[in-house]
């Protein structure tokens, strides 16, 4: 187990922890949680070794293996699937003694490197290397790609499937959901679940938590204090201690008096659906929750929107691309005041690609887009965090957006995004991503918007500024399109959902529960066909149709299980007889030689087998989408 008893921890002048201690029993799933910069990253590099102790003590035991995602990567020209698979030393080690002792010929060696080769798992090793980055979004195509030919975020995907290819003792992931859609992070909550050893998780996304840990330590006041269960679990155990200090007390009841107002608002709709339904629980149970973020620094809500016309938008028949490529085909819908729509899809689907239509940063390709004389948007991308001036101060950025406000008014505003003294008045150029989404944000609410689009608002920002973003979210009275893989946020927030898929945009008949059970779901032609977007005739009439796509793909994958089984019988056999003393001896050594041949032929075979399934499966899931209508 790790033991860490009475440590301080510094970052420079600053005291990150103070005698702090705590213990992480082996197989235990621990989420690290705290207050951006209060040392959670620090302290995986104390794990790893990377800073040293100057008091306390620190043990882990001298035979684990530990893995963690590198945030930067050295060797640009190497494949992306070569990448992964270094980080499985001991198959790189068990290749580099196969090759030495083939070069030797020395038939010992050959069969005691082959057997350690087998031992690693080296002849799966690219199999198991593909399963990864296809589960973190990779096409099969893009396996073989250098690292160059990948972006900031897809590189961090790249360290993330490195990390998980290491059978580790120890695994330190540090907000490992960063840049992944919610597609791939319920495929990551998934793999950790089945991950056997001890798991340490830097996240601010709560559900992902929740889904993954059995424990939380969070940091607080210089100490690391310690809870059973998930974030949930952990915010009810912290509300139970907090609601009994009288400081806190005025405030705590606002929080509750803020939610139980959105209570009402959802209620006087759960007829309309069963999703509004769930999401009415998910806020009742968020009343008790309140005082866990009643210290939170963060204190703002949205003004009250400008009135507009009916709809705010309408789009009909409109087509958005990039050039020559088409991504959204012949889109008709409109958006009302106060709708709340959530988007889903697919990376690469064109969510994003409708936001920025909508936003007016994207032009039609084809179709008619109106919208009401009165609408005021409020935009929220990523982009725009690189596009603040980083020699002007928050203030300033604010000050520019509307020269007639009061320079006290535009301080005490941002106050309640956690920009006081210095730091409102200082530039931004050493601002952190999270502290330069707070910015955008702040700046997006200073607008007073009738229609906020929000791509991935929650990126970058902690627990704390996720719960008040949400809490602004829920009383803001205009209209919000947002895209997130935060699915606590999308669920307290938001009424309805729409998804994009192939090219169009359908009304997703369910909620988050039933987005992710079809995720999960990897089989049945029939899901298809219930699946179809189109409704009536026309689904009857799509059914064969869909039926004739699946029919070839799910006989690939069938055809390539018999092989992949047989193929592990015929190995199996091998490994048999070369476990057999015998074999050894001089009078067998050219069936030796034919057995490791074999071994190794059938081995790459099987592996191209496993990419090839891996690919089919792949295409099969994308065949299949779940029911809908034209919003």
């Amino acid at each position: 187990m790790i033991q860490l008893s009475d440590i301080p921890l510094r970052h420079g002048p600053e005291t990150l922890l103070e005698r702090a201690s705590a213990t992480i029993f082996p197989g235990h799933k621990v989420g690290l949680i705290g207050a951006n910069g209060c040392g959670k990253t620090s302290l995986f590099r104390l794990l790893l070794g990377d800073i040293g102790l100057d008091a306390g003590e620190m043990s882990v035991p001298a035979d684990w293996t530990l893995a963690h995602m590198a945030q930067e990567i050295q060797n640009l020209d190497r494949p992306a699937i070569d990448f992964v698979i270094d980080g499985d030393e001991r198959v790189r080690a068990a290749e580099q003694a196969v090759a030495s002792a083939e070069r030797d010929g020395d038939g010992h060696a050959i069969a005691h490197a082959h057997a350690e080769l087998a031992d690693a798992g080296g002849y799966d090793a690219h199999a198991r290397a593909g399963s990864l980055l296809n589960g973190l979004g990779f096409a099969s195509e893009k396996h073989q790609h250098p690292i160059s030919d990948f972006s900031g975020g897809w590189r961090i995907r790249l360290s993330l499937a490195r990390a998980l290819m290491c059978p580790s003792d120890l695994l330190l992931l540090d907000e490992p959901t960063n840049h992944l859609d919610m597609e791939t992070v319920v495929w990551l909550e998934e793999w950790l679940r089945r991950y056997e050893g001890t798991l340490l998780l830097i996240s601010h996304d709560r559900d992902f938590l929740d889904q993954v840990v059995d424990s939380v330590l969070h940091i607080e006041h210089q100490q690391l204090n310690g809870y059973t269960g998930g974030y949930s679990s952990f915010e009810r155990q912290r509300a139970e201690r907090m609601a009994g200090q009288q400081a806190a007390f005025e405030k705590q009841q606002r929080e509750v008096a803020h939610i139980r107002k959105f209570i009402d608002r959802f209620r006087a709709k759960a007829t309309k659906a069963r999703a509004a339904q769930s999401r009415i629980k998910a806020l009742e149970r968020m009343e008790m929750l309140a005082p866990a973020h009643v210290d939170s620094p963060f204190d703002f809500s949205f003004p009250e929107p400008p009135s507009a016309s009916n709809p705010l938008i309408h789009l009909d028949r409109l087509s958005l691309g990039y050039g020559q490529t088409r991504i959204l085909d012949e889109i008709s819908l409109s958006l009302a005041p106060g709708d709340r729509i959530g988007l889903l899809g697919l990376n690469g689907a064109g969510k994003s690609t409708l936001v920025r239509a909508l936003a007016g940063d994207l032009a039609p390709l084809d179709g008619q887009f109106t919208s009401s004389p009165k609408l005021r948007v409020g935009y929220f991308a990523q982009h725009q965090l690189e596009q603040l001036d980083p020699g002007a101060s928050p203030v300033q950025h604010l000050l520019r957006q509307d020269s007639t406000a009061l320079e006290q008014r535009v301080r005490d505003f941002l106050g309640g995004f956690d920009f006081r003294g210095d730091m409102a008045t200082g530039p931004v150029a050493n601002f952190s991503g999270g502290e330069k989404a707070r910015l955008v944000l702040a700046m997006l609410v200073w607008q007073a918007p009738n229609l906020l689009l929000l791509d991935e608002p929650s990126n970058h920002l902690d627990l704390d500024m996720r719960h008040a973003l949400t809490r602004a979210l829920q009383g803001f009275d205009g209209a919000v399109i947002t895209v997130s893989h935060d699915r606590h946020l999308l669920a307290s927030t938001v009424e309805d959902y729409w998804l994009i898929h192939a090219g169009q945009v359908t009304r997703f008949d369910g909620d988050l529960d039933d987005y992710r059970q079809w995720l999960r779901s990897q089989a049945s032609a029939g899901r298809t066909e219930a699946s179809s977007p189109a409704s009536g005739p026309d689904r009857r009439r799509g059914q064969p149709a869909g039926r004739a796509r699946i029919k070839p793909v799910q006989n690939r994958i069938d055809r390539l299980t018999r092989e992949i089984d047989a193929a592990a019988r015929t190995l199996a056999e091998i490994e048999a007889r070369l476990a057999e003393p015998a074999l050894y001896s001089g009078d067998h050594h050219d069936e030796l030689q034919q057995l490791l041949q074999q071994r190794q032929r059938i081995g790459e075979q099987q592996a191209a087998r496993e990419s090839e399934w891996m690919e089919a499966e792949a295409a099969l899931e994308s065949l299949q989408i779940p029911g809908g209508s034209e919003p």
